[in-house]
């Protein structure tokens, strides 16, 4: 039967590091379940699994979009269910170089770990996101874009009322992103909406630390960051893909990318960083908060990796 296990919490917990251990104890691999590290190229910047990190556990959903593509939540809900199902196609699976191009089988194979911060993605799995399938249309949006917000979220409540109660007048992204799916499909987003989770276990930890030390863990990950060559490949990306790259608008490449261009200093750059890390945090821990089924664990804990061994073992004893 299948099982899952979700590893998620704000960015800078630790996720990665106690997911690689509980993987290896395992002897089971690890499903990214992060928006930017699907993307090539985009490295030291999302933190992305170092190549012997990816040698100690295989993983899969990263470096699997060029940077100038779009990956979508339902692209990547396709992909990951595929994979959690055992029926993945080789690029899925991060184009890794298996012998049988498939995830590890055995009579009882341990649970896969959903690993990240990308509360969409991990929703869309373990809550079975209803996503309706729209592609971002390109001419459309060019004209929506050139009305004012105002202007988008009143057409919003003319065509989509409900959507409209549950999107804020100010989320420009969302309203948008209704607006496209009322204009291609005819119907509003509202009613193509909804859940079916999943009828497998899922065992979903969340990590998480207060707010000074969760300050300090993202202060002390952006200076290795930068010591890692962050500079370098960002400057990198710029002139290979343009200043104008919107996943270079993302959290720490748009303030090296200031600091390549003259604008602020490195320290600056640095600062920056830190301060928009900390508000993208708060953002994902209200996210998290606000679903029950996850299981909390403090990071500041000095026993935390034998509290979630034991709950993991727990779960596949007895799910």
């Amino acid at each position: 039967m299948t099982k899952l296990i979700v590893i998620c919490g704000a960015t800078a917990t630790g996720k990665s590091g106690l997911a690689l251990t509980i993987a290896m104890q395992l002897g089971t691999v690890i499903l990214s379940a992060d928006s930017r590290q699907v993307y090539r190229e985009f490295d030291i910047g999302t933190a992305k699994p170092t190549a012997a990190e990816q040698k100690l556990v295989p993983h899969y959903l990263i470096n699997i979009c060029d940077p100038k593509e779009t990956m979508t939540v339902a692209d990547y809900q396709e992909r990951a269910q595929a994979l959690i199902s055992g029926q993945g196609d080789r690029e899925t699976r991060g184009q890794r170089d298996n012998e049988n191009n498939s995830l590890p089988l055995s009579p009882s194979p341990p649970p896969p770990l959903l690993v990240g911060g990308t509360g969409l993605y991990i929703r869309s799995i373990a809550q079975g996101m209803k996503i309706p399938r729209v592609a971002p249309q390109k001419d459309l949006r060019s004209q929506l874009e050139s009305l004012s917000q105002v202007q988008l979220y009143a057409m919003l409540q003319q065509v989509d009322s409900v959507a409209a109660q549950k999107i804020h007048p100010h989320d420009s992204v969302r309203t948008l992103r209704a607006l496209e799916v009322y204009y291609v499909t005819g119907r509003p987003i509202s009613e193509q909406q909804g859940e079916n989770p999943p009828n497998y276990p899922i065992l979903q930890i969340g990590l998480d630390c207060d707010s000074a030390h969760l300050t300090r863990r993202i202060a002390q990950r952006t200076e290795q960051m930068i010591a890692d060559g962050l500079v370098a490949e960002v400057e990198r990306l710029c002139q290979k893909y343009g200043t104008d790259l919107p996943l270079l608008n993302t959290l720490g490449y748009q303030e090296i990318k200031q600091y390549l261009a003259g604008d602020i200093s490195l320290e600056k750059a640095k600062e920056l960083t830190v301060l928009h890390t900390r508000q993208f945090a708060k953002r994902q821990r209200t996210w998290f908060r606000a679903y029950s089924q996850i299981e909390w664990f403090d990071v500041e804990s000095p026993d935390l990796l034998n509290k979630v061994w034991l709950r993991v073992q727990e779960f596949i004893a007895n799910s």
